[in-house]
This record gives structure tokens, C-alpha cells and sequence, in this order.
């Protein structure tokens, strides 16, 4: 499963560090050109799918000019998903994860076909494959290219053509009440209000999921769907991400991966567009990379940021106006700004992301000295380490490299990984070697790690923990006029999740700062098939009788679980 993360665009500075008022008249450079002053400044923070995603739909349209500039203390655009790691040799490139699309990414889809000259979509990402589930026993599960088979209602489609090797249909039968949940659950504010407070194992529990059904079907999904234990997830982030990845269609859950690092493949192409778009009739964009925020200066006369202070690497400070601020960066890097910010500190909004954290990635690669032959490209694996989560890719196969490679690259990634993270670079080799011999057997264990890379991330990626959602931003700040916020962890309707939801929020910040319409330029999801519909109508009309015509006074199916 990929995973999204933001970069550490934000650097914790004493207060001392952070310009006065009067500093930023002096620092300012008045600009010769009168018709760049009526430009209005767009500093985005943070370049990865928002950042980006933002930066791209502001510099698409020409009615407004603008001067965009995105600021990320990494050396290249794409968040902490770059292709910025090295191997152990210091001979090979390496990222963190590997990274799906999944059949519902369809801005991200339209990005890639439509919007990016400089990119085939059929270059990029590979076709679509069957994928594995793993355990110390063996193989548990496969997931099929769903869209070969005969065209089913969602849910009985996923039901009838997963291949459970061991996991009995009556475990699996189980499950069938969470349907009551799913119906109830249609994404509104209302609804995460009501689930987000359960965890969502407590929400299978109490409506009857069995054990072996939860360990072996749910709990991995939501370990390397949400990278945290189903104890820990909020049932309301649970419902969400599985709707969108796997139940919103038969096809949900079929995917494309990424045929080489997603940096030099994606971003940088992107990048490179977005620096040489006035080649193509749109408004450039400024990239400000290696270069971390430090601290904002406001307006005295109204709250808005009206300034971004920055240390570039070699210690240069930098001011940056701006007219308007984009925060594209996760939960725990939020926390990390309102943590070391005397401005932002001052706002009971911003005060609230102090509450959101992350939770750590731990990426491997290792590279085999021979060829293994590995059933499935792709696959998810329980059991090896208790509340980690943990896939692995073949990439020889992915990335197409076999006649490239003497031997197998296969990624292995942990998530929930604190428990794996503070092992030195050795025994995380060793462990990986392991856990892959356990699973692809005599071949695997007759191989030898002829180079590695182990990329440790902690509080990499967002946490929905139970309670989480009302500490979450909304596309636009009520703190500061002229503030708004992209990414994974910002609510928003359009019912995405993970790099698509950045993406999509990232044109929802566009929009809020050009005066569009919020969901202007962004393909919707396709609207729930008839019997989704007509259960989601049967219990909203329930629920508007029960309630004498005010759905919100009836009660809850969490209601009758607590």
C-alpha cells in the first residue's frame, strides 16, 4: 500500500529567531516592474501532492496574476516521497515506499494523461496485476484484477472474487453488520462527528466481527491503509478509507504502481512543467527548495500573514511576502509550527493542531545477489511484528529493471514502525532478510543482501486517531484571512483519501484563493450504485421519522453500541 507524507518544511527555532514587525518593511525589496506589483504572492509550504497540486492549479489560470513561490526545507519537490535516500554502497538512489494509484485517483489520473506534456501516463505507472497477502504460515489471500471479472454489485463482487486461502466463509459472514455502518456513514461532517470518537476495532466488536475475521482481514487493511492498529484508528477514518479504496466499486480496489521512483518519474517532470509554464501560455512557479520556515510576520491592522521567514541551507535568512499562505504539510509537521510559533501559537485554531501527530514508516530495500521469482509484484503481510503493519514490492518487476539488475530489488516497508525504527541499519537488514525468507522460502534464503537501503521516518504519516477530526484544518483558515491548508489530513466532502485527497484539496485551496466554486476543475467521485444509495436512503429516512423530520435528533447506530 503507498503511503502519503509531507515534508519537514517547517524547522523548530527559538522565538528569538523570528523577525519583528519592523523587520519586514526593511527586509523588503520594492520590485521595478509596476505590473509584478499587482501580482498577488502565493507562498505555498510544503511540495508535495497539495503543495503541488496547488502551486498547479494557480499557475493553470491566467485571469489572475499571481506569483507563486513553494518553499520545502528538501532539496527536491515531493515531500519526504522523494527520491532523496541513498544506499548503503552510496551507489543507488532510493525512496520511501512504493507508491499505487488506485482506480478511483482520477484527478491524479487526469494529471498524469492530460495536464503534463512532459509525461506518459503508460511510461509511468505499470499495468494492473494481482496482488498477495501474507503471513508467517504462507500465502492468506489474493487480490484479483477485479475489473476481468463479470461486473458485480460492490461489496458482493469483492466478496465472491477475493481468493481466501485459509480465513473460513463463516468468519467471513461475520462481517456482513458492518454494512449497517457503511449505510449510516455517508462522509458528512455529522458522520465522522458520530464515529470518529469509536475506534474502529471497538466498532467491529461490537457489532459482531470475529476475532480471526478482524486479524486477518481488517486489521491488516487498516495497518497499512491508516498505518496504525484498528484499536488506535477512528472508526470514522476506518469507514472512509475503505469505502474509497475498496467498496466504492467493484474496481476500487485495482491499481497502478509507479514504474520507478515516484521523484524522478512524477515530481520532478511536474516540477520542471510548473518552472516552464509560461512556455505554455500559464504564470510560472518558484520553487524554494532547501529552505526551511522559521517563523511569520503578520499585519497589524488585520489578521493575515504577510510574511514567510525562511533559512536557506548555509544559514541565509530569507523573507518571503506573500498575499496568501497555503500550509501543505501533515499533522505532526502542523504541530511542529504551532509548537515553535509565537504567531500561530496566539490562535485557537491553529492551537488545536498542537493535537495532531504522525505516526513512523520505517523503508527497506534490499538488494539480492540472484533472481527470485516472487508470486505476486505487489502484497500485504500480518503476523510478523504485533501493531506493524508491512507490504513489499518486487521491484525488479515494477520498475521493469530485470535485465538491469543481476539479482531481485524487493521494498519492504514498516508502518506503525517505532517498535522497528530504533534498531540500528544492520539488524534491520537482518530482520527484513528474514521476514522475506519466511515468506518466499529456499530461493530467498539461499540469496545473499548484496546492498541495501534502510530509510527510517518517524511521525511520517498522518494518524486518524479516535477524536482526531475535530482537530483537523478545513481548506480555509478562520485564524487568518488569507491562510489555507492542503493534504491528507485537511476535511473536505469530495470522500478521497491519501495522495488523491491531497491532490484534490490542493485545487480546493486553489479555488478558495481565486474565488472559485470549491469543487471547480475537480472530478467527483462517481455517485454510489443503487443499493449503496437506497440503504444510505433507507436509514436517513429512519432516521428523519425517528427524529421527527431533524435527522440529527435520532439516534445513532453507535449510539446503541457504547
Amino acid at each position: 500500500t503507498a503511503f502519503s507524507v509531507r515534508s519537514p518544511a517547517f524547522l523548530s527555532h527559538p522565538a528569538s529567531h523570528v523577525s519583528s514587525r519592523s523587520s519586514l518593511a526593511s527586509s523588503a525589496i520594492p520590485n521595478a516592474d509596476e505590473s509584478r506589483r499587482k501580482e498577488k504572492k502565493v507562498v505555498i509550504i510544503g511540495a508535495g501532492w497539495g503543495g503541488l497540486s496547488a502551486a498547479h492549479a494557480l499557475s493553470s489560470q491566467t485571469s489572475t496574476p499571481l506569483d507563486i513561490t513553494v518553499v520545502d526545507a528538501a532539496p527536491r519537490a515531493g515531500g519526504l516521497v522523494r527520491d532523496g535516500f541513498t544506499t548503503v554502497s552510496g551507489r543507488r538512489r532510493a525512496e520511501a515506499g512504493q507508491h499505487g494509484f488506485w482506480d478511483n485517483y482520477d484527478n491524479i489520473f487526469k494529471l498524469l494523461d492530460e495536464e503534463l506534456p512532459n509525461v506518459d501516463i503508460d511510461d509511468v505507472l505499470t499495468g494492473y496485476a494481482e496482488q498477495g497477502q501474507y503471513s508467517p504460515d504462507g500465502l492468506e489471500a489474493v487480490w484479483p484484477i477485479y475489473r476481468k471479472n463479470q461486473r458485480l454489485p460492490t461489496g458482493l463482487a469483492q466478496a465472491l472474487y477475493t481468493r481466501f486461502e485459509n480465513l473460513p466463509a463463516l468468519d467471513r459472514a461475520t462481517a456482513a453488520p458492518l454494512v449497517l455502518a457503511f449505510s449510516e456513514f455517508d462522509d458528512s461532517p455529522e458522520a465522522w462527528k458520530m464515529y470518529d470518537n469509536m475506534s474502529f476495532r471497538d466498532l467491529c466488536v461490537k457489532l459482531g466481527v470475529s476475532r480471526r475475521c478482524y486479524e486477518e482481514a481488517f486489521e491488516p487493511m487498516i495497518l497499512t491503509g491508516l498505518f496504525a492498529p484498528g484499536a488506535e484508528c477512528s472508526a470514522a477514518a476506518a469507514l472512509g478509507m475503505a469505502y474509497f479504496f475498496v467498496l466504492k466499486s467493484q474496481n476500487s480496489f485495482d491499481v497502478r504502481w509507479c514504474k520507478g521512483n515516484i521523484g524522478e518519474k512524477i515530481f520532478q517532470p511536474w516540477v520542471e512543467h510548473m518552472m516552464e509554464n509560461e512556455d505554455y501560455g500559464k504564470q510560472k512557479v518558484k520553487f524554494a527548495t532547501s529552505t526551511r520556515v522559521t517563523g511569520f510576520e503578520t499585519r497589524d491592522d488585520a489578521d493575515e500573514i504577510c510574511g514567510i521567514i525562511c533559512s536557506k541551507d548555509g544559514g541565509e535568512e530569507v523573507l518571503l511576502e506573500t498575499d496568501a499562505v497555503v500550509f501543505a504539510v501533515g499533522g505532526a509537521a502542523l504541530n511542529g509550527m504551532v509548537r515553535n510559533s509565537k504567531v500561530l501559537s496566539r490562535k485557537a485554531e491553529f492551537r488545536r493542531y498542537a493535537n495532531l501527530r504522525g505516526t513512523g514508516v520505517l523503508a527497506t530495500r534490499l538488494y539480492l545477489d540472484r533472481k527470485i521469482d516472487t508470486p505476486y509484484s505487489a502484497n500485504a503481510c500480518f503476523g510478523f511484528d504485533k501493531g506493524v503493519g508491512m507490504t513489499f514490492f518486487d521491484i525488479t518487476k515494477l520498475h521493469e529493471v530485470e535485465d538491469e539488475e543481476e539479482g531481485t530489488v524487493i521494498e519492504t516497508d514498516y508502518y506503525h514502525a517505532a517498535s522497528v525504527l530504533v534498531m540500528d541499519d544492520d539488524a534491520v537488514v537482518e530482520k527484513v532478510k528474514k521476514d522475506l525468507d519466511t515468506i518466499l522460502g529456499t530461493q530467498c534464503k539461499e540469496a545473499s543482501v548484496a546492498d541495501a537501503a534502510v530509510v527510517r521516518l518517524p511521525q511520517a504519516v498522518n494518524w486518524y486517531s479516535p477524536g482526531s477530526y475535530a482537530n483537523m484544518p478545513d481548506v480555509k483558515s478562520e485564524a487568518f484571512a488569507n491562510c489555507y491548508y492542503a493534504g491528507d489530513i485537511v476535511r473536505t466532502r469530495h470522500g478521497s483519501w491519501s495522495q488523491e485527497k491531497a491532490y484534490v484539496t490542493g485545487v480546493e485551496a486553489a479555488n478558495a484563493i481565486l474565488g472559485n466554486e470549491a469543487d471547480a476543475n475537480i472530478i467527483p467521485l462517481s455517485p454510489d450504485e443503487p443499493h449503496v444509495a437506497a440503504g444510505r436512503f433507507a436509514v436517513s429516512t429512519f432516521k428523519t421519522l425517528v427524529g421527527f423530520g431533524d435527522v440529527t435528533r435520532a439516534p445513532s447506530l453507535v449510539d446503541f453500541l457504547r
